[in-house]
């Protein structure tokens, strides 16, 4: 049986999910509080693991109709969590040659359960089907038609009129109970401690039988290993019982190791000791420490990486469960990974996809951007608690808000920029009003015969040299040529020589280059225009911020870039609240260039045709360099058409 769709109904902040459809590995997204851990609560109970005890309570149910609700709970229980599954061919077949060929009308069953803890199930037959159906089976139990659960207006799930089928109460009772798979739950509570009280424990289990699932866990990592708690009591032999837990930590160790690409000389161990009498504790207590290979220390387990004890935890309990469980399973994952790296949560996607989802579906809940797969976004379901609505789950991510939909839109901006970084040759700019200065400008200077920026630059805007450190690292070693346009201080020449350092490049052809913009040290590309004609510019794009019209005089400093100049003059008189946008001349020059392009001196676009001589000069010498519009080498035709470098 493998489940298609969950839906869950009256359940905390849930007033109706809707029905949610489900893949091999499904993600839910959405921000703290939106009601992603309420669904996965809910659907767990349809089956759980734990057995009984983890059931639905009335409290549960959600406040604002709960006092009407409890008037009508015994006669009419709510079913709270509903569940789709499709049934194998080898499923149907078994149910055939017991029932005859085309017993189901439908391969899809569905399954509830109510705020009584009862299942119904929805079977759709044939009108002709008969069986022989045991006397103590109680019709109430089951349902045969697939309308016969509906929200009523009162909030509660209403039963229509339907007639009850014997074969489909025998058929759910003889053959789907016993395939229903079970839902495990595993959320950072279930992490093992790093010191468990085997007389404490033994307790619990025997006595109350009240385990949490941070024991369970431990439980799990016992039965792998073979070792009882009994033979953890008992004066057993301390290496026969060591060798057979550091045999179990081992095995995991080793296939976590598999995924797990962080830090490789991480280990498990085990030691055992006698209880602390001034601790009030007895008999003995089991230690789980991780031993760091580098650093030649060991530490208690829950004291180490956050990560590693989680991923550690959950493949013991998983490794276990797969062991052990004959059913089929339905791994329901709370948030998985927050404490990992956004790397080692990328390895998390893909032990999902590889060691879980050949062998069981997988149900999790995230907010970070590093946990969604972007190569497989039909996966991705928007969780969102809505006024008046409570929480809604949904496949379109259009109906959502900004905040729910952010860590889709943080996976696909790193997405951008990691196929970005992957170009050979970048040159590093303040902004993108260089980019438009570029093309514009370049190709007056192209008309003139100059030649044009070579169409395998990436033009990438950083904001400010502060941040080429940053930018660089990201491009890792792939690129080839790294161009950085802006202004050379000693502090920004600083910053690029210890980048060269610290990849081993001062002396390599590969290393970061700088460009002058002009033979003057200090001046971004605005310079190149004539004082005037850019001041203009400005006028004509703050236009309606300015009194009056900005002139030399107005802005006269010692600073020979005329950029910061303007900037001094807006944060003084406090224009545009004291911010100049260096962008918006740009942009203006842009969308009036067919109008403003006379105005442009000669000198103007025959320093920028200088420039991109000098730019593109930093490429490989094979590098091709078109100009008029034609090739001096062999250019793909592609390639020629461009007028100017991609930017990001």
């Amino acid at each position: 049986m493998k489940i298609t769709r969950a839906r869950v109904n009256n359940y905390k902040s849930i007033d109706d999910s809707s029905w949610v459809e489900l893949e091999d590995v499904t993600a839910l997204v959405g921000k703290n509080e939106s009601g992603k851990t309420a669904f996965l609560q809910a659907i767990r109970k349809i089956n759980s693991i734990s057995g009984e005890d983890d059931g639905f309570d009335i409290h549960d149910y959600p406040r604002k109709g709960y006092i009407r609700y409890k008037r009508m709970h015994e006669d009419n229980p709510c079913i709270v969590a509903q569940a789709e599954f499709e049934l194998s061919e080898g499923e149907v077949s078994e149910i055939e040659a017991n029932f005859g060929a085309g017993v189901l009308s439908s391969n899809k069953v569905v399954v509830g359960k109510n705020y009584k803890n009862e299942r119904h199930w929805q079977v759709e037959v044939s009108e002709s089907s008969s069986v022989e159906v045991k006397p103590d089976v109680r019709a109430a139990t089951f349902s045969s038609a697939p309308s016969s659960f509906r929200g009523g207006s009162n909030g509660t799930q209403e039963e229509s009129p339907k007639v009850i089928s014997p074969v489909a109460i025998k058929i759910a009772e003889d053959f789907l109970e016993k395939w229903l798979p079970k839902f495990v739950y595993f959320d950072n509570y279930s992490i093992m401690r790093g010191k468990i009280s085997i007389n404490d424990l033994k307790k619990r289990t025997q006595e109350t039988g009240t385990l949490d699932d941070s024991d369970r866990t431990f439980m799990s990592l016992l039965t792998l290993s073979g070792v009882s708690l009994e033979d953890l009591e008992e004066d057993l032999s301390y290496e026969d019982i060591k060798v057979e837990l550091e045999s179990a930590s081992i095995t995991i160790t080793d296939e976590i190791f598999e995924y797990w690409q962080q830090n490789r000389q991480l280990k498990v161990e085990f030691d055992l000791s006698q209880a602390d009498p001034n601790n009030q504790a007895e008999g003995k207590i089991l230690h789980v420490r991780i031993e760091n290979a580098r650093h030649r220390v060991t530490v208690s387990f829950d004291e180490r990486s956050k990560g590693f004890v989680w991923f550690f935890s959950f493949l013991s309990y998983f490794s276990h469960l797969e062991e052990t469980e004959k059913s089929d399973l339905v791994i329901l994952l709370d948030e998985p990974g927050t404490a990992l790296h956004a790397m080692a949560q990328k390895d998390f996607l893909r032990f999902m996809d590889e060691r879980l989802a050949p062998h069981c579906q997988v149900i999790y809940t995230t907010h970070s951007p590093f946990m969604v797969d972007l190569e497989k976004l039909s996966r991705v379901r928007t969780v969102q608690d809505m006024d008046g609505k409570g929480t809604v789950v949904s496949h379109d991510a259009v109906e959502n808000d900004s905040e729910t939909v952010f860590p889709l839109q943080m996976a696909l901006g790193y997405q951008m920029a990691q196929t970005l970084f992957m170009a050979p040759h970048c040159l590093m700019v303040n902004s993108a009003s260089d980019l438009i200065f570029f093309q514009t400008m370049g190709e007056m200077a192209a008309a003139r015969g100059a030649a044009r920026m070579d169409p395998r630059w990436v033009v990438v805007p950083v904001g400010s040299a502060e941040n080429l450190p940053t930018f660089i690292s990201l491009l890792g070693e792939n690129y080839v040529s790294v161009a950085v346009m802006m202004d050379i201080t000693p502090t920004n020449k600083e910053r690029v020589e210890r980048i060269n350092v610290s990849k081993g490049k001062k002396s390599n052809e590969n290393a970061v280059k700088w460009v002058e913009v002009t033979r003057v040290r200090d001046a971004d590309i605005e310079d190149l225009f004539e004082p005037n004609f850019y001041l203009n510019l400005v006028n004509l794009a703050y236009y309606t911020d300015l009194d009056k019209p900005l002139t030399m005089k107005m802005i006269s400093e010692s600073n020979p870039r005329i950029v910061e100049r303007v900037k001094d003059y807006f944060s003084s008189v406090g224009i545009s609240e004291g911010k100049f946008d260096r962008y918006k001349p740009a942009s203006y020059l842009l969308e009036h260039f067919s109008e403003l392009r006379e105005e442009i001196a000669d000198d103007t676009v025959d320093r920028i045709g200088s420039l991109i001589e000098r730019i593109n000069g930093l490429l490989p010498s094979t590098a091709p360099i078109a100009r008029n519009g034609h090739a001096t080498t062999n250019i793909p035709a592609a390639n020629q058409a461009l007028v100017g470098p991609k930017v990001f």
